[in-house]
């Protein structure tokens, strides 16, 4: 990438969040676990980042699309073999596998529809290459998200944050300002936080009265995890306690919606 540096003005920690979609929070977040330090500060202390940290930035970003959790990306960003552009050879790996399982399933079906033309049925076999090429590239590309109704979605991020130890994610806002959608960080997964729907018939728990699902996330010590959230103001369910399935204990977030902290068995 040379020597250019981009004006270091133009790398403060708000542009930075603006030109990549996080959130300040994150960021900060990310500078706390010593994830990404900003290489320098203004003299009014304000966070600067320099072009290598902006290629940090980067790494993190892909591994975390990859389901890399936050303290593996450190250690595989600081090892001995990491470099910017090992890093982005492993990215278009990536995207030229996903487009060669694409290729391949596109002309097995092209296969397939051609075999109607003298037979009602396919045959077996060429149906099951098409099968098999489905799951060749669906096993790479889907993940399984939990979706969270919030009124109050800035409010609900703060506090599973400070209480839950959420990892702090995008907060998506409109044209007012107004944040209309986030993304959060559960170990290996996410949970995203979706504003109130009427037309889709989405309510929080606060609206409906009551819960009619359940989160479970899965810590490393589940007292640990409870004395650090009842410390910080946690409404608990049930303290933690020895389930057939493992360790466990339950709380509620202001909206009322219903979470359970545990380490399985095993």
């Amino acid at each position: 990438m040379g020597n250019h540096e981009i004006p270091v003005a133009d790398r403060r920690i708000g542009a930075l969040a603006a030109a990549t979609g996080l959130s300040v929070r994150a960021l900060r977040h990310y500078d706390e676990i010593g994830l990404l330090a900003p290489s320098g500060r203004s003299e009014a202390g304000h966070r600067l980042y320099s072009t290598s940290d902006v290629e940090r930035l980067y790494r993190i970003r892909l591994l975390r699309n990859l389901g890399v959790a936050l303290a593996d990306i450190s250690r595989a960003l600081d090892g001995p073999s990491s470099d910017l552009q090992s890093t982005m050879r492993a990215h278009l790996d990536e995207v030229d596998r996903q487009i060669d399982a694409s290729n391949r399933l596109r002309a097995r079906l092209a296969t397939l529809l051609q075999s109607f033309a003298v037979s009602d049925h396919p045959e077996p076999d060429n149906l099951l290459e098409v099968l098999e090429a489905m799951s060749t590239l669906d096993h790479n590309v889907q993940r399984g998200i939990s979706i969270l109704v919030y009124d109050d979605l800035e409010a609900a991020h703060d506090y599973l944050c400070r209480v839950f130890e959420l990892g702090p994610g995008e907060l998506h806002r409109d044209d007012e300002g107004h944040v209309v959608h986030v993304q959060m960080q559960a170990g290996h997964g996410e949970v995203w936080l979706h504003r109130e729907s009427p037309e889709f018939g989405l309510a929080s728990p606060k609206s409906l009265g009551g819960a009619s699902a359940m989160v479970a996330v899965i810590v490393d010590d589940v007292d640990a995890h409870f004395r650090h959230a009842v410390a910080q103001g946690a409404v608990v369910v049930y303290e933690p306690v020895d389930q057939p399935y493992g360790r466990e204990w339950s709380a509620r977030d202001p909206e009322g919606a219903l979470w359970s902290f545990l380490k399985p068995i095993g």
